[in-house]
């Protein structure tokens, strides 16, 4: 009975649970209702001006725009360097979803090789901040236009942008002097004023381009557009014009920087010409040249490989950087050193029977020609280009007075004022020396730089320089390649030009300049057939580089040696010698004697700038350069 009794509900028990649960699903609604609210209130006010931001920031957005490149004239207003426009494909990494699939698929569409998805990679990740497109391609052509137009929907965040682009008209004659601009590389990035260089993908690699790089490049602007949903650019809402970079005049002249290209002929080789007077660098070239506008696109590997692989060594600036032995292109230099030390008066003479020895020592210095040239005053021995005349005075003034003398012209040091990675070659000294090698100065190794050989280098834009700096009878002058940056002259005498040189007797000058004058027209100058016919006064000093050294007897002939293994032909010369407008260095790799080879260069060049109503037959030239060859003995 009592066990019915408790089966039956109780009214007040129930009703009691019922308000149980009532009450905590109140409390429970209350609470989420508050902490829902709480957030609301925390999103819209504490938090208001953070997502505020991040949402202009989707419907805003700022784009940078590149400043245009300044562009390169010649000192004639020939254009040496423009801005063509082109298409780029970019890509602004963090608008892609799959980055390896979108960039297999541009492989696919473009029709790349397979190692170009790796070169993608490597481009996707080269920006300067969130959000900045990186370039993955430039100049496409029209065909790769429209496939990635057909295919845009399949690449978010992959945009075709117009841009101007770097081109050279006369890119292999201009290569090495003017440079060129490539793609910015993860090592420049880091180093870059990210705010200048927004937008830009493009920084100038070598030669002038990158020397004046700061002048050039400008200042990147900016926009600011509305974009939809897909990031799409709905209108502009401001912008910042970019700051154009300058326009620059070069000191080049267009027409004598290709006949010099076209006198080397592709053989390896430098040529320099100089404004005595001003320093204006009127031609650089370095032979043989290479496609510079290869490198602004992006040259191909098998391209830069076979540039690397060439045994020329078209990469490879002879002008600037090329060490080679002056031979008896120093010699002027050396018998002026010698007077100005007191060491020979202009009339002092030598009994040459064909060699020199040193005091005690059995080792004959031979001179070039083997019986000797008898006596031999100095204006002769720098017209017969005597050895043993400067085995003698190189033995008496010393190495010490030597390296001093020849340093004050610029051998061994940095000549140019605006010239990128240019070598100081070697002036060697007992310092240098005893540093490098830990060993003494030997007297025989005195008389090898005496005549030019030995340790001793220079490259072609030294000797060019101390050229010009004899011609000015030791004013110095500083060379250059541009002329004006912008509206602004360069001012015609550099802060940096170094102390020019003082003789005791300026008449010595023109002793000097005699000597070198029958070098051309001397019926004993070593260069005499290239002075047949001067309308000008012209002197000039030949030379002969050894590549190899022969033993005391032996005999050099070139018919036996390989080809790389004869001589260096050298030149230098200035004219007219009364009043200088041009000096002139000449260096062809294993062409032989200077006198037969380069001497032709060198009057072709002067011939062209100070004729200037006659074009120089290069066919002609060359004809006459073969026929030459093996008819005027010495160096």
């Amino acid at each position: 009975m009592r066990k019915n009794r408790d089966n039956l509900k109780s009214p007040e028990q129930e009703l009691r649970i019922f308000r149980v649960r009532a009450l905590l699903a109140a409390v429970l609604v209350f609470a989420m209702t508050g902490l829902l609210m709480g957030r609301l209130a925390y999103l819209q006010v504490v938090q208001h001006e953070l997502y505020s931001t991040r949402s202009e920031k989707n419907r805003v957005r700022v784009e940078p725009l590149p400043p245009t490149r300044g562009l390169i004239y010649d000192r004639n207003g020939v254009l040496l360097a423009e801005n063509r426009p082109t298409y780029n494909l970019t890509l602004v990494r963090e608008r892609v979803d799959d980055l390896d699939a979108t960039l297999g698929l541009l492989v696919e569409l473009l029709e790349l090789p397979e190692e170009e998805a790796e070169a993608f990679r490597v481009r996707s990740r080269q920006r300067q901040r969130p959000f900045q497109p990186a370039l993955l391609m430039s100049d496409l052509d029209e065909e790769q236009i429209a496939r990635l137009s057909v295919n845009r929907h399949l690449l978010p965040g992959v945009e075709v942008e117009a841009q101007l682009l770097r081109y050279y008209p006369d890119a292999e004659v201009m290569a090495h002097a003017l440079g060129y601009v490539g793609r910015i590389n993860a090592e420049e990035l880091a180093n870059l004023d990210t705010g200048r260089y927004a937008g830009t993908h493009f920084i100038g690699k070598t030669g002038v381009e990158r020397f004046y790089e700061d002048q050039l490049h400008g200042q990147a602007g900016l926009r600011k557009v509305e974009t939809n949903a897909r990031g799409r650019v709905l209108r502009e809402l401001g912008r910042t014009d970019p700051v154009p970079g300058q326009n620059i005049t070069l000191t080049l002249d267009h027409g004598l920087q290709k006949l010099a290209y076209e006198l080397l002929d592709g053989r390896r080789g430098s040529i320099v010409a100089i404004a005595p007077r001003t320093g204006e660098i009127l031609a650089m070239v370095s032979t043989p040249g290479f496609d510079s506008n290869q490198f602004v696109t992006g040259i191909d590997v098998a391209s830069y490989r076979a540039l690397q692989e060439n045994l020329d060594l078209p990469l490879y600036n002879r002008a600037i950087r090329g060490h080679y032995p002056p031979g008896s292109t120093i010699k002027p230099f050396l018998a002026l050193a010698g007077l100005a030390e007191g060491v020979i008066t202009p009339d002092r003479t030598i009994n040459d029977p064909g060699f020199y020895q040193l005091p005690n020592d059995t080792r004959r210095y031979r001179n070039w020609l083997r019986w000797g040239h008898g006596r031999v005053d100095m204006e002769r021995s720098i017209a017969v280009s005597n050895n043993t005349y400067y085995y003698a005075l190189a033995y008496d003034l010393g190495i010490d007075r030597i390296h001093e003398t020849m340093s004050a012209f610029g051998f061994g040091k940095r000549v140019g004022h605006d010239i990128f990675g240019e070598s100081t070659a070697l002036m060697p000294s007992r310092e240098w020396k005893r540093g490098r090698f830990n060993q003494p100065w030997y007297p025989g190794e005195t008389l090898s730089v005496g005549i030019g050989q030995g340790y001793w280098q220079v490259t072609p834009l030294q000797l060019a320089t101390a050229t010009a700096v004899l011609a000015n009878r030791g004013e110095w002058v500083k060379p250059r390649l541009a002329s004006r940056i912008g509206d602004e002259e360069l001012p015609a005498r550099l802060a940096d030009t170094p102390s020019d040189i003082e003789i005791p007797h300026d008449a010595w000058w023109d002793r000097i300049f005699s000597g070198m004058e029958k070098v051309l027209t001397g019926h004993e100058g070593t260069a005499r057939r290239t002075g047949v016919g001067l309308e000008y006064r012209m002197a000039g000093k030949s030379g002969t580089a050894q590549v190899f050294s022969l033993g005391q007897d032996q005999r050099y002939n070139a018919e036996e040696l390989a080809e790389r293994l004869r001589d260096h032909a050298l030149f230098m010369a200035f004219a007219p010698t009364e009043d200088p407008q041009i000096a002139v260095s000449v260096i062809v790799e294993n062409a032989g004697g200077g006198s037969t080879h380069a001497a032709h260069l060198a009057r072709a060049m002067s011939d062209a700038w100070l004729l200037k109503d006659r074009e120089p037959d290069v066919e002609e030239l060359r004809e006459a350069m073969a026929d030459d060859g093996s008819q005027v003995a010495g160096n």
